[in-house]
């Protein structure tokens, strides 16, 4: 069986909302890509859900198994206790956030293979350290970009 593709997550916000960022460590074979990206006004759940979508994202194959660490028990929980299935079910009723994203996660996650773990933060793990600094220097950068479905939920409220 073909070794399983690693991929570390972490998202970051400067206020909750406020300036925010995902950071991802993806690992194959000895490879590894670092991708990020800082948004205007948005929270730290929906980065740290949007930073595991961006790593499903780039990945070019579908064949290989996935593990996931992120250290959100939010996000885990969410996925591995069926919580989302649950949601989905409901139309997330009862005022459930992120809509946008979890549908996305959905609906991209059916394509792979997943195994979702949990992994302590701001502890002795170098790459979801890794993942923290490329969240929190997205979040603090330039040029960030407007979260559409932060906008979108916050204006129905």
């Amino acid at each position: 069986m073909e070794k399983s593709i690693t991929i570390y997550t972490d998202g970051a916000s400067r206020g909750n909302p406020g300036p925010g960022g995902y950071g991802v460590v993806l690992m194959y074979k000895g490879h590894v890509k670092e991708l990020s990206g800082g948004f205007k006004k948005t929270t730290n759940n929906r980065m740290e859900l949007l930073a595991v979508i961006e790593g499903l994202k780039a990945l070019k194959t579908k064949d290989i198994p996935v593990t996931i660490f992120s250290d959100s028990q939010y996000v885990v929980n969410a996925i591995s206790k069926g919580w989302l299935r649950n949601w989905i079910r409901t139309d997330f009723k009862g005022g459930k956030k992120n809509k946008d994203l979890w549908l996305q996660y959905d609906k991209l996650s059916r394509n792979f293979n997943i195994k979702i773990n949990w992994v302590r933060g701001h502890a002795d793990n170098p790459y979801n350290n890794r993942c923290d600094q490329l969240a929190t220097a997205a979040a603090d950068g330039s040029n960030l970009m407007v979260d559409a479905g932060f906008e979108r939920e916050a204006s129905l409220k």
